[in-house]
């Protein structure tokens, strides 16, 4: 068994373990306390476990290599840095309801499936910055399309009739422990807008990068389409947010569709040639 395999498997118990830790006071109808030091470094080292797995499995002598798993973990691993820095600055402890149980299953697939390709020219400095902006500007999407996905649940919720304490269900004591929508949105907002710079730095650099390796500056393949598809998505909602005041549903929808396509630029491509058709090489 790799090194890659043992560390991603210990940060998917270490995920599951937190996040238990976290569900049960909902499961059991007590208050959510915000977690202490203890928590942020038991937090720490689960991201630390999944970036070691990472390193060594990216970081190959010949080069880097990615695959669908590995590119997902990444980007989750991304996530994960970014929300445990914002938690400093805005505590929103009840966004780990979502992200723990996503961060277990998707370090539990980079050990399940930990197999990738070798990244051409990849001892270019100029790909290795495009490929780090690149993930940096997936990771902070990530986190965003599951903060979209939490507010679309608790929308619904809001929009239901009032249940006593003992008809609610885990997932309402869930909901309850949230933070306010209009809270949780305007940090969609701010996510969406950090990470919409990076990925209009990841396709300036890609078009440098496409020019000095390949000679044009946008060859039309699946993840250059797919990538300016998202751009263009999340460009769209955040001037609708500006000009048009953009909001709740509307809003949420623009976030899931341009996370779908930012997802399919590589991640389900990948997914798709070396689970479903067992390539190991894109075509």
């Amino acid at each position: 068994m790799s090194v890659s395999i043992v560390f991603h498997l210990l940060a998917a118990l270490a995920y599951a373990m937190l996040g238990l830790a976290l569900w049960r006071p909902i499961a059991r109808a007590q208050a959510l306390h915000p977690s202490g030091m203890i928590g942020r470094g038991c937090l720490l080292g689960a991201i630390a476990l999944q970036g070691i797995g990472l390193a060594s499995a990216v970081i190959v002598p010949s080069g880097l290599t990615l695959g669908w798993a590995l590119a997902l973990s990444t980007a989750m691993w991304l996530g994960m840095i970014v929300f445990w820095v914002e938690n400093f600055l805005l505590r929103l402890d009840s966004l780990l309801l979502v992200l723990l149980p996503a961060a277990a299953v998707i370090s539990l697939l980079a050990g399940i499936f930990p197999q990738g390709h070798l990244v051409p020219h990849a001892n270019s400095d100029a790909l290795r910055i495009h490929l780090l902006i690149a993930m940096m500007a997936y990771g902070l999407m990530t986190v965003a399309a599951l903060h979209a996905m939490l507010m679309t649940v608790l929308d619904r919720h809001l929009h239901r009739p009032i249940e006593t304490e003992a008809q609610q269900s885990l997932l309402g004591r869930a909901m309850d422990a949230m933070p306010p929508l209009l809270t949780l949105e305007q940090l969609l907002f701010r996510l969406i807008g950090i990470g919409f710079v990076i990925l209009t730095l990841t396709v300036a650099t890609g078009i440098h990068v496409s020019l000095h390796l390949g000679g044009r500056a946008l060859p039309m393949d699946h993840k250059t389409v797919f990538t300016l598809l998202s751009w263009g998505t999340f460009g769209v909602l955040l001037a609708g947010r500006r000009i048009q005041g953009w909001r709740g549903r509307i809003a949420l929808r623009w976030t899931l569709a341009g996370f779908a396509f930012l997802l399919l630029s590589y991640s389900g491509s990948r997914f798709v040639l070396e689970v479903i058709l067992q390539r190991g090489t894109l075509g």
